[in-house]
C-alpha cells in the first residue's frame, strides 16, 4: 500500500513540474513576441518621424529657395526702378547758320548792260568772283542762307511791271561757288518770268545742289542730323493776312521734325531803316508759334534786330549780291551768324551770334558785285548803324 502512495505523490510531482515548465515556455514565447513586436513598433516609428524630417527639410529648402528666388525678382525690380533710364530722344550737337540779304543774279533787260552783273560775269570768267570775298565766312559756317530776288531761266515772257530781273540757270554757279546752301524763293521778284521762270529756278538751283524754299514750298536742311527747318513768307501782297501761310509752314516743319526753325520774311518798306507794326507783330507770331530765327528782307537797307523771347529778329539783312542796282545810294549790308546748341533734340544754348558788317561792293565808287566783310573804323560804323536801329528794342548786341 505504501509503495503504490509513493508512486502517486512522485506522479503528481512529475506534473505539477511539467506544468509549471509548459507555464514558463508559454511565458517565455510571449515575452520574446512583445519585445519583437515593441522593436517593430519601435523602427516605425523612427521611420515615420525620420520621414517627417525629411517632408519638413525639404518643405524649408523649397522655402528658402523659393524666398530667395522672390528676393532677386524684388532686388531686379527695385534696381530696374531705382536706376535712372536716360532717354534719347534726338541728336545733339551744334549748327552754326549765316544769312544774308538780297542776291538778284541778273539784271533787268532795260538797264544798261555794260555796267550790269552779267557783264561783269563774263568779264570775270569765274563765277567764283562774286562771293570771293565771303566765301571763306560761308565755307566755314554749316548753312547759308540767301534771298535769291529774280529767277534763273531762259523763259521770254516777262512780267509786266516796272522792274523784272532774270538771270542766266549758269548763274547757279555763284551761289555753289560761294557755299551757299539755301535759297529763299518767297519775293516779288520769283515770279518775274511768270510760272515758267519761277519753276525753272527751283530746277536749276536744286540741280546744283542748293535747297529752296517759300510760299508753300518749305525745306529741311540737315547738317549732321541737325533738322533745320526753313520757311519764306511774302508778306507785301497779303500783309498781316500771311499769317495763316506762315502758321501754315512751321506746323509742316514741326511735322516733319524740324530741330531748329527759321522763318525768312520778305516784307516792310524800301528805305526804311525801321520795321512797321507789321513786320514785329509777325516777327513776334512766328516765334510764339515755335520759330528759332526770323530773318527779314526787301527794304534794300539794313534795319534792327531784336530779342524776343530769348529769340532773335533781324528785320532787314539789306541788299547782298544785288544786281539790281549798278550804284546804290546806300551800300552798308551784314552777314547775321547764329550758333544753336542742341542736346536730346532741344536747343539748349542760341545766344552764340556773329554781325559781320559788309559792304555790297569791294569798290568804293560803284557796285561791282562782290560783297566784302568791312574792316577798321567803316566796320564800326556799319556797327553803330546796326546798334542805333536796335536801341528801340532794348537789344542789346555784341
Amino acid at each position: 500500500m505504501d509503495n503504490g502512495g509513493d508512486r502517486k505523490k512522485k506522479g503528481q510531482k512529475i506534473r505539477k513540474n511539467r506544468q509549471i515548465l509548459g507555464f514558463g515556455a508559454a511565458g517565455l514565447v510571449c515575452l520574446v513576441l512583445i519585445v519583437v513586436i515593441a522593436r517593430g513598433l519601435l523602427a516605425l516609428r523612427a521611420e515615420k518621424q525620420e520621414a517627417a524630417r525629411q517632408q519638413s527639410s525639404t518643405q524649408t529648402r523649397q522655402e528658402q529657395e523659393a524666398g530667395n528666388g522672390q528676393d532677386a525678382e524684388t532686388q531686379e525690380n527695385q534696381s530696374l526702378d531705382t536706376v535712372p533710364v536716360e532717354e534719347n530722344t534726338g541728336v545733339s550737337g551744334q549748327v552754326t547758320i549765316s544769312a544774308a540779304g538780297d542776291c538778284t543774279l541778273g539784271t533787268d533787260e532795260n538797264f544798261d548792260y555794260s555796267t550790269s552783273l552779267p557783264a561783269r560775269y563774263e568779264e570775270e570768267g569765274d563765277p567764283g568772283y562774286f562771293f570771293r570775298n565771303v566765301r571763306d565766312i560761308f565755307s566755314a559756317d554749316d548753312l547759308t542762307i540767301v534771298n535769291l530776288e529774280g529767277p534763273l531761266t531762259t523763259a521770254e515772257e516777262r512780267a509786266d511791271k516796272q522792274f523784272s530781273f532774270k538771270g542766266d540757270p549758269s548763274y547757279t554757279q555763284i551761289l555753289t561757288s560761294g557755299s551757299v546752301e539755301a535759297c529763299n524763293l518767297a519775293n516779288n521778284h520769283s515770279k518775274d518770268y511768270g510760272t515758267q521762270g519761277y519753276e525753272d529756278t527751283i530746277a536749276n538751283v536744286e540741280a546744283a545742289g542748293i535747297q529752296t524754299f517759300g510760299y508753300e514750298r518749305t525745306a529741311v536742311f540737315d547738317s549732321d542730323g541737325i533738322k533745320v527747318g526753313l520757311a519764306g513768307v511774302y508778306e507785301l501782297a497779303e500783309g498781316i493776312d500771311c499769317q495763316d501761310d506762315m502758321t501754315a509752314a512751321i506746323q509742316a516743319l514741326k511735322d516733319a521734325g524740324a530741330d531748329v526753325i527759321v522763318v525768312s520774311f520778305h516784307w516792310g518798306t524800301e528805305k526804311e531803316n525801321y520795321p512797321d507794326e507789321t513786320q514785329q507783330a509777325l516777327a513776334h507770331a512766328a516765334i510764339d508759334q515755335g520759330a528759332d530765327l526770323v530773318l527779314g528782307h526787301h527794304p534794300h537797307v539794313l534795319q534792327g534786330i531784336e530779342k524776343y523771347q530769348g529769340k532773335y529778329i533781324v528785320y532787314s539783312l539789306g541788299n547782298f549780291c544785288f544786281g539790281g542796282n549798278k550804284n546804290p545810294s546806300d551800300k552798308d549790308t551784314m552777314i547775321f551768324q547764329q550758333t544753336f546748341t542742341l542736346e536730346n533734340g532741344e536747343v539748349v544754348s542760341d545766344d552764340a551770334i556773329r554781325i559781320l558788317p559788309c559792304r555790297i561792293t569791294s569798290s568804293d565808287d560803284y557796285n561791282n558785285y562782290q560783297p566784302t566783310p568791312a574792316e577798321g573804323e567803316e566796320a564800326e560804323r556799319i556797327l553803330g548803324r546796326i546798334r542805333e536801329y536796335s536801341q528801340g528794342f532794348g537789344t542789346q548786341l555784341p
